[in-house]
């Protein structure tokens, strides 16, 4: 997400782009009068409030799980809370929060996946391994699941699992072992400490590159305390399921599992499934939706120059070509 707040005086990242993709859907609404767009990762609003103030009859439903951002948005987006639904909801919610909100189609959706900046800054949230916090890691609060429940009470075989498949790290054994060893002596309840773990697990000569080799262990616990992935694999599909004729997608990813996954769901739908060696394709086998990015396009240097912390984002965009019938 890395949605910095005003004082910083960073923009969400790549806006620019972000409002040039959505443009043609809200200003060809094929939904109704009323444009709306789905802010399914509202974060502090940045984006939102920029769509918002470029087009006076748009309407933006905003979703977040975080209570703090459905609180800061709030107070943010107040000049426009005529023309908005914010909602502390999961993104994988979505189908239930538009029909909570009577739409049944939309005309686009932004997807600005992972951690905003105040979950980061702020120590006692337990993200960053940069403090000595709490090991949190909850977008919701309001949740039960913590990360100090996941280093304490999984398995080392669920733990390698994890790390392995959401953190990518190559010595996923090595640190799950060490956990599992360590806690038995004293429950790990610090960020400090499981930082500390992680450093101590891995190899000397692979600590001296690639940055702080907890960085893999904190994302892979992060993204299994929120279900990250296991929300993007509903919420994505159920978006595209709703956009009108002419409404686009567009996501913004910040690692590799974010955005193969985004790769993944957007092929499917941009996709002739025709049998080979038909002399016509079959209408119900043409694609529904088309590409409108080549691959994952990436932050200027302007633009990394301005916000260092956009240098993982990755954005894919896709726009409904057809409907039919079968939708």
């Amino acid at each position: 997400m890395h949605d910095d707040a005003d004082t910083t005086g960073h923009v969400p990242v790549m806006l620019e782009r972000v409002l040039e993709l959505l443009e043609p859907a809200i200003t060809a609404s094929a939904s109704g009068p009323a444009p709306v767009v789905v802010d399914a990762n509202l974060g502090l609003g940045g984006h939102t409030e920029a769509l918002l103030a470029a087009h006076p009859s748009l309407h933006v439903i905003g979703i977040d799980r975080d209570p703090f951002a459905i609180e800061y948005a709030t107070r943010r987006l107040a000049p426009y809370a005529g023309r908005t639904t914010l909602v502390h909801a999961s993104s994988d919610e979505l189908d239930a929060v538009l029909a909570g909100a009577g739409r049944t189609t939309i005309d686009g959706a932004l997807f600005d996946l992972g951690v905003s900046s105040p979950q980061l800054d702020e120590a006692a949230r337990g993200f960053a391994y940069s403090y000595d916090a709490p090991l949190d890691m909850r977008m919701d609060t309001e949740q039960e699941l913590t990360a100090e429940t996941v280093v304490n009470t999984y398995s080392a075989a669920e733990l390698i699992r994890i790390l392995r498949d959401y953190g990518e790290e190559r010595f996923a054994a090595r640190v799950a072992h060490l956990i599992v060893k360590e806690r038995a002596k004293d429950p790990i309840t610090s960020t400090k400490r499981l930082a500390d773990l992680v450093r101590d697990a891995i190899p000397a000569a692979t600590r001296r590159t690639g940055g702080n080799p907890a960085k893999r262990t904190f994302q892979a616990l992060r993204i299994e305390v929120n279900a990250e992935l296991a929300a993007l694999e509903v919420a994505l599909p159920a978006a595209l399921d709703a956009l009108a004729l002419g409404g686009r997608v567009v996501v913004l990813s910040y690692h590799s599992l974010e955005d193969r996954l985004t790769k993944q769901v957007l092929t499917a739908r941009t996709r002739d499934t025709s049998p080979p060696g038909l002399p016509v394709p079959l209408p119900a086998h043409q694609p529904r939706f088309r590409t409108l990015t080549r691959g994952a396009e990436l932050p200027s240097e302007e633009e990394l120059a301005r916000n260092p912390r956009a240098a993982s984002a990755r954005l894919r965009a896709a726009e409904r070509i057809r409907v039919d019938d079968q939708d």
